[in-house]
């Protein structure tokens, strides 16, 4: 039986799969996205979730234990500098998986894991149905609707003066 064991062994030792997750997730924040099987996708969430929850509080203590976990300097500076400043309003979630299919040789299931603040084309693609959608209600306008528009027609109409230019031709022509 399973009961309690948490982890996913990979088929492989404990010092090969610390060495495949670090470099796993070396790569995934330089590259911000890599494709890889479901199962390692999953492995590497659980992986570096907490190194990227560590890199939001840019000390040197925090500093050196990731830099335990990933013995690469620029993927260091690349967390506590540009990752950081993204995902420092999130309290979580800083991946995302997304089921590919299967891989031609093998029927492998294939996932691509990408860092959540860095796909562009989705961040836009969110902007801009939160700003084209209106809020609607089943009982018709509010309150408030009908009763700023009661109040708009006594608010007395704008006066448009002429442009200094206009009235400047008329004197020249007089």
């Amino acid at each position: 039986m399973r009961h309690g064991k948490r982890i996913n062994h990979l088929g492989r030792t404990k010092s090969h799969r610390d060495a495949l997750m670090a470099n796993m997730a070396v790569s995934l924040i330089k590259a911000k996205r890599i494709e890889t099987t479901v199962a390692k996708a999953k492995a590497l969430r659980k992986y570096v979730e907490p190194l990227l929850t560590k890199g939001k509080n840019d000390t040197t203590h925090s500093r050196r234990v990731v830099f335990s976990y990933l013995q690469d300097k620029e993927a260091i500076k690349e967390l506590f500098g540009a990752i950081a400043v993204k995902i420092a309003e999130r309290n979580g979630g800083y991946t995302r998986i997304i089921k590919l299919g299967q891989r031609q040789g093998d029927n492998a299931e294939m996932a691509l894991i990408e860092l959540v603040d860095f796909n562009e084309n989705l961040l836009s693609a969110a902007s801009e149905t939160t700003e084209t959608k209106a809020k609607r209600s089943r009982r018709g306008k509010s309150k408030k609707a009908e009763a700023t528009a009661e109040s708009a027609p006594e608010a007395a109409p704008a006066v448009e003066e002429a442009p200094a230019a206009d009235a400047s031709e008329e004197e020249t022509k007089a």
